[in-house]
């Protein structure tokens, strides 16, 4: 989980995962989309296909890459985890706040 965090990390790999979403990209259209040198954009590319985000399949002298969603599945289940202990949290919050507000009532 923590390569894909590190991988989601960067504004310029996420802008590629982004645009993966939609359909296959060539690398070459994935660097075109950041404003760095090509080997700045084999290491962002390279950092997500070892995270798991993306695979790549060769046709011809090109790279094409394609979205590996299942990827994002351990963060997904992660944040799920986290979101559902706020919301029990939260939920006791407002459970005491009511149980206040109503002692307090009671003691006017």
């Amino acid at each position: 989980m923590d390569a894909v965090l590190h991988a989601l990390a960067d504004p310029h790999r996420r802008l590629m995962l982004e645009t993966l979403s939609a359909g296959e990209a060539a690398a070459g259209d994935l660097g075109a989309l950041v404003p760095i040198a090509q080997p700045g954009v084999s290491r962002h590319l390279s950092v997500l296909r070892e995270a798991g985000l993306v695979e790549v399949r060769r046709d011809g002298r090109r790279r094409i890459y394609s979205l590996r969603p299942a990827g994002l599945g351990e963060v997904g289940d992660w944040l799920e985890q986290r979101r559902q202990e706020w919301e029990h949290r939260m939920q006791a919050l407002h459970t005491e706040v009511a149980r206040g507000r109503r002692e307090r009532r009671g003691s006017e």
